[in-house]
Order: C-alpha cells, then sequence, then structure tokens
C-alpha cells in the first residue's frame, strides 16, 4: 500500500469515528427533551418575532422587576428596570455586539437577561443548547408536596449555561409539562439552590408560557412570577397578550 493510500484511510477511519461520536451524542439526548419542547410550542417557534414580559422575584433581601424585549431573529434586546442605585435604566442592544456596550450592560443587563430568559423559555433552552448533558432519571418523587414524575436532569458545562456548572433537574408531567424543577447554580452567586413550582400557564403565539413561579431559594420563601407576557408573530406588527 502506498503512503499516501494509507495516508487517506487513516483519514476516512478518523472520519468515520468523528461521525459515529457525532450520531452517538445525538442519541444520547432523550426522546422526553423533544416531546417537552413541543409541549411548549417549539413548532411555533420559528413565528415569533418579538416576545415581551416583566420578570419579578421576592425573597428576603431581593424585590426586582426587570422588562424585557427580544427578537431572536435579530438577538436585538431592550431592558426597563433599575439599576444598582436604585435609579430607572433603560438599554437596548444587539447581544451580538455585546462587548461594545457599556459595562453595565455587558456585567449587569446582559446577565440578568440571560437568567429572566431561561425561567421564561427553559424548554426550548434545554432542546437548543447542544452543549447541555441531559438525563432521563425516570420516576422520582417530587421535591416538594406529594406526587411523582419524570426527572430530566440538565447539566452545563464549564460553557453553558447562565454560570459553567449549572443544573436544572426538570420534574415531567403526563402532559409533558414541567411541574416543579430544582436549580442547581454552578458559579459562587447566590442563591446556589431553587426549588419552585412551574404554574400559571398562558399562551402566546402557539407558545405555552409557566408565568407563576414559588418555592424555595436556599431554604428560604421564594416568590419568582413572569407578567405582561406578549408575542408578535411573523407577518403582523401587533402585539398578542398572554391568556
Amino acid at each position: 500500500m502506498t503512503s499516501a493510500s494509507r495516508t487517506m484511510r487513516a483519514l476516512l477511519l478518523v472520519c468515520g469515528v468523528l461521525i459515529l461520536a457525532a450520531t452517538s451524542r445525538a442519541q444520547t439526548r432523550p426522546p422526553i427533551l423533544e416531546q417537552v419542547a413541543k409541549a411548549y410550542g417549539l413548532d411555533s417557534w420559528d413565528n415569533i418575532t418579538a416576545i415581551r414580559y416583566t420578570w419579578h422575584a421576592q425573597f428576603p433581601g431581593v424585590d426586582v422587576s426587570r422588562t424585557w424585549t427580544w427578537e431572536p431573529k435579530t438577538n436585538k434586546v431592550t431592558y426597563e428596570g433599575k439599576g444598582k442605585d436604585g435609579k430607572p435604566v433603560s438599554a437596548t442592544y444587539l447581544r451580538s455586539q455585546l462587548s461594545s456596550q457599556p459595562e453595565n450592560v455587558q456585567k449587569e443587563i446582559d446577565p440578568a437577561f440571560n437568567n429572566d430568559n431561561y425561567w421564561l423559555l427553559f424548554p426550548f433552552h434545554a432542546y437548543w443548547d447542544t452543549s447541555a448533558t441531559i438525563t432521563d432519571q425516570g420516576k422520582h418523587k417530587l421535591p416538594l408536596g406529594a406526587g411523582t414524575a419524570t426527572l430530566l436532569s440538565v447539566k452545563y458545562s464549564g460553557d453553558g449555561g447562565y454560570t459553567p456548572g449549572d443544573t436544572w433537574d426538570l420534574y415531567i408531567g403526563k402532559d409533558n409539562r414541567v411541574e416543579q424543577f430544582v436549580y442547581h447554580r454552578g458559579g459562587p452567586v447566590k442563591p446556589s439552590v431553587v426549588t419552585s413550582t412551574w404554574a400559571g400557564y398562558k399562551k402566546a403565539g402557539g407558545l405555552d408560557i409557566s408565568t407563576e413561579h414559588r418555592g424555595t431559594a436556599d431554604g428560604k420563601p421564594l416568590h419568582l412570577w413572569i407578567s405582561d407576557v406578549a408575542v408578535k408573530v411573523t407577518g403582523s406588527d401587533a402585539w398578542v397578550n398572554a391568556q
């Protein structure tokens, strides 16, 4: 066999191994992941041109509200809320140009957007985020109250999720919607463990969104809710309110 032939055979072997590895990784994503995303309106997502909402959180020492408008096709974000000094702050930016934004947008506003958007649309993020390791752990007792549900664990590597090493344990009901979840933060920021319900479902533009979450943050009472949800769909400039 010539040197060129040996080189080509080795290259084909490596390519075959890489393709097999990629296929194997794809096959390890449990089928329930797509079922959950579809239950929340994945098939309608491509028609969404804008989504707006106000994210609220209350637990000891924290009482915050942040209003967002996100245009997913351009990744344009508009924020209205308060800065660290309590004064009103607004900002509009493209996430693709984040490095050119002021420091408060880079270090405060955009991380807050990431956090709030994950709460709003986590079933989609779990489906989109191929860096996450997803495992279907079968039936488990619900962390809050009685009953059981399918535990779907979503763990991020060092370069995915809101902070490196985040884990979101989703407890999925028979309708493929999240009933409860436990969020384990991967970094030093508090709270480090959040356990909450997923309720108050509302629909807009084919999306199904949980707007009410109650539970605990590091063992202390937590109330998190999302209000004023509305979307724009392809071909229309009108906002459709979630109902």
